[in-house]
């Protein structure tokens, strides 16, 4: 079995407070992308539960063990289940680690979508539901990602059927940035950005944890204003960072401005389409 895992971009991300068990309550809008990881399962019978991970692609920061999101989802959805199968994952990556587009997120959720594809009558959509978010507050988007104002701690999910399509391009500095320690920045000096609203999005840009993903890393400074020089019409950041994006009017023109950016390593960069579905 084949499945893509999308990048999912955040169009805005405002931190609404945090809660006794840690967790912070977000609003933000998410959108899936056409950069994705690609994910092979070969389901085999076994005395066990037993899973396996084969990393290819741009996997550089990706833990190839048992940590990994797609491992844990795997055997987390087999103990579920109650299923003695042998999962063996091969995981190709496109999606930057630690970037803020939800790669270890989106693996996770692409797993479960498949293995529940493959055992319809084995766990109900509410528990896969509460089983992808004990792996993380971003999985349970990804088990049907699609453009989705997303709030809670990312469980509460709204899909927008007349969101218009986007064109952007993705620049990261080089740096990967721990989603933990971007909210612990956050959370030292809790400053909510000022709003940043684009008129043809109808939507406020504004990234709370931009602040604190800034402080981390001051890369992400200069890179803004090489987007903006660009021609962006727009520039935000995605998650907790370290990926910004710039919003072009279509995929030529963010090519062209791709092009005369001239980046160079170790920054990282490309054109990225938005999807109704990931």
């Amino acid at each position: 079995m084949q499945v893509l895992a999308p990048a999912k971009l955040n169009l805005g991300l405002r931190i609404l407070g945090r809660r006794a068990d840690g967790y912070h309550e977000i609003e933000s809008v998410f959108a899936p992308l056409d950069l994705a990881d690609q994910i092979e399962l070969e389901i085999g019978e076994a005395e066990r539960p037993e899973v396996t991970l084969a990393l290819a692609g741009a996997a550089a920061g990706v833990p190839a063990d048992a940590t990994n999101l797609a491992v844990q989802a795997a055997a987390e959805f087999l103990a579920a289940a109650g299923l003695a199968r042998a999962v063996r994952i091969r995981l190709t990556k496109s999606i930057p680690a630690a970037a803020g587009l939800g790669g270890g997120s989106s693996d996770a959720g692409a797993v479960l979508r498949a293995l529940a594809a493959s055992f319809p009558d084995a766990i109900g959509a509410p528990a896969l539901a509460h089983l992808a978010l004990e792996l993380g507050a971003d999985v349970p988007y990804f088990l049907a990602p699609c453009p989705a104002r997303v709030g809670g701690i990312g469980e509460r999910i709204q899909p927008l059927a007349d969101f218009a399509p986007l064109t952007c391009l993705l620049a990261n500095p080089g740096v990967p940035l721990s989603t933990a320690a971007v909210f612990a920045a956050f959370d030292a000096d809790p400053t909510p950005s000022p709003r940043a609203l684009d008129p043809e999005l109808g939507l406020d840009l504004a990234n709370d944890l931009e602040p604190a993903a800034l402080r981390l890393c001051p890369a992400i400074a200069p890179l803004r204003e090489r987007l903006r020089a660009a021609g962006a019409r727009a520039v935000g950041l995605s998650g907790s960072g370290s990926t910004l994006f710039g919003l072009f009017p279509d995929a030529a023109q963010a090519a062209r401005a791709l092009a005369r950016a001239g980046f160079a390593r170790p920054v990282w960069a490309r054109v990225a389409e938005s999807r109704k579905a990931g």
